[in-house]
């Protein structure tokens, strides 16, 4: 048996960083915990209503839903309203294409790029879909959140991910 030996070098900014987190506050990593469990039950308990009811996954939902408010929707602006990547963006429009939920057609403006509309089977499904998310929603956080704790709910998370974007532009100029 043969025993290989990996030396890791932190570049002194990652010593920085790693010195930070260890004085953090160790209710953030609790939060943190709650935030993923909470998206994780919250994703499959929709999905599992989408599959079960319309034969169909949460990103098809998620996709059409831009597509439905974006007249001129590339598969870019997906890919930045969901904070995806444009590949991973592009094999879901792909899938949504084939199952005849939209279509690609050409921009007039880009050569590049594609303009994206839901079609006639598209826009039907589209009340269907989201009238059963809706139902989940209400099922799962309706009747924990109502009125004025689901707004602050929404602006923190909102601010929190204000945050991550300037923290982020910091962090490339840096």
């Amino acid at each position: 048996m043969e025993i290989i030996w990996y030396r890791i070098t932190m570049s002194p900014r990652s010593q920085r960083r790693a010195g930070r987190a260890s004085d953090a506050n160790p209710e953030l990593r609790v939060l943190f915990s709650e935030l993923v469990r909470l998206e994780t039950e919250l994703w499959d308990a929709v999905e599992g209503r989408l599959r079960s009811d319309h034969g169909i996954t949460l990103p098809f939902f998620e996709f059409m839903q831009i597509m439905s408010r974006h007249p001129n929707c590339r598969v870019q602006d997906i890919a930045a309203e969901l904070s995806i990547t444009v590949g991973g963006t592009s094999k879901i429009v792909d899938r949504l294409e084939a199952s005849g939920y939209c279509a690609r057609h050409a921009n007039p403006s880009d050569r590049r790029s594609s303009i994206l509309a839901l079609t006639p089977a598209g826009k039907r499904l589209l009340p269907k879909i989201t009238a059963t998310v809706d139902d989940e929603l209400g099922a799962r956080l309706g009747s924990v959140l109502t009125g004025r704790s689901l707004a602050e709910l929404i602006g923190t998370l909102s601010r929190l991910r204000d945050g991550f974007s300037a923290a982020d532009a910091a962090e490339e100029s840096a």
